[in-house]
């Protein structure tokens, strides 16, 4: 055993035996925002796969599509606003929130199932919002599928730097066969889930004990780190990057100044491929829609409007 290998592997047997002698995680409750909200969650099949979604408002139809690990909680607070001029559908991907966390889940299970779920509430053609992960996803649809989107917003999206080495030691982590054990057999999702999203935020008290039991809910379902490690472990596709130069939607890029995973710079390099787009930087960190959500649920509207 190398001298960096032994210390490693004492630090994680005393906080494994640490956290052993703490209760089990108990399921949080969730789904009060909704309540709140006067919104009701639907399940439709898609292929193999369950998605859950909300649809609320009438006018063009927006498409809201989350990042890693997280849920259509992340537009709690923007879909209400959006409501009252869009027809507004927010999904939760599939491996994430409530819909099917599949143990072969893959990248290209995304842009599929955005399309079905299209077509199987009878859209033709919508606005897509995404952030993170959500943004990827966005930028392929309009990339590969141009009649089917109108005009695009991404906020601090991925794709640029989708390669396991690549990526956010966090999600690196996620990827580890032994770190995703220590995480599945020890009490500890819900302070990972916390120290994440204080990670990620630049205005820390805008992580509330509702968010993150939010969050956390999801991955204390059966399967669910296994599906994400899945997807972590899927191919990455190297022709994301040409592919923005066929972008045809007008594209607006939102970013956080204070992101910690993907710096300004990453913005520059989709305004500079996509043609015509333009950048919009908000004092947010990673997730702007949850630290600034009037303001970007009125950036997604009047861009989406004139």
């Amino acid at each position: 055993m190398t001298r960096f290998r032994r210390p490693v592997l004492v630090v994680l047997l005393v906080v494994g035996a640490i956290f052993l002698l703490l209760p089990a995680e108990r399921m949080p409750a969730t789904g009060q925002w909704l309540v709140r909200a006067g919104l009701e969650s639907r399940t439709v099949r898609i292929g193999r796969l369950d998605v859950r979604y909300v649809r609320k408002g009438q006018g063009p139809t927006i498409i809201l599509i989350h990042g890693l690990g997280s849920s259509i909680y992340t537009w709690s607070d923007v879909i209400l606003p959006l409501a009252e001029r869009f027809d507004v559908i927010a999904l939760d991907l599939p491996g994430f929130g409530a819909s099917s966390q599949p143990l072969d889940l893959a990248f290209d299970d995304y842009p599929t199932t955005v399309i079905g779920l299209m077509d199987a509430l009878g859209v033709t053609r919508a606005h897509l919002a995404g952030n993170s992960l959500g943004g990827a996803i966005s930028l392929l649809l309009a990339a590969r599928t141009p009649e089917r989107v109108d005009r695009l917003v991404v906020l601090d999206s991925a794709g640029l730097k989708m390669k396991p080495a690549e990526r956010p030691f966090v999600i690196q982590l996620l990827g580890s066969k032994a770190a995703a054990a220590f995480v599945e057999g020890l009490p500890v999702r819900r302070w990972l889930t916390a120290a994440t999203l204080r990670q990620l935020f630049h205005d820390r008290t805008r992580v509330t004990e509702e968010r993150i039991d939010e969050m956390t809910a999801p991955l204390l379902r059966p399967g669910a780190l296994a599906s994400a490690r899945s997807l972590l472990l899927s191919r990455v596709d190297e022709r994301f990057l040409p592919d923005l130069r066929l972008i045809q939607a007008k594209t607006l890029v939102i970013w956080g100044r204070f992101d910690p995973w993907l710096p300004e710079s990453q913005a520059d390099v989709f305004v500079a491929e996509i043609r015509g787009s333009r950048k919009i930087v908000l004092e947010t960190g990673h997730m702007p829609q949850e630290e600034r959500p009037d303001e970007v649920a009125r950036l997604i509207g009047d861009f989406f409007i004139l």
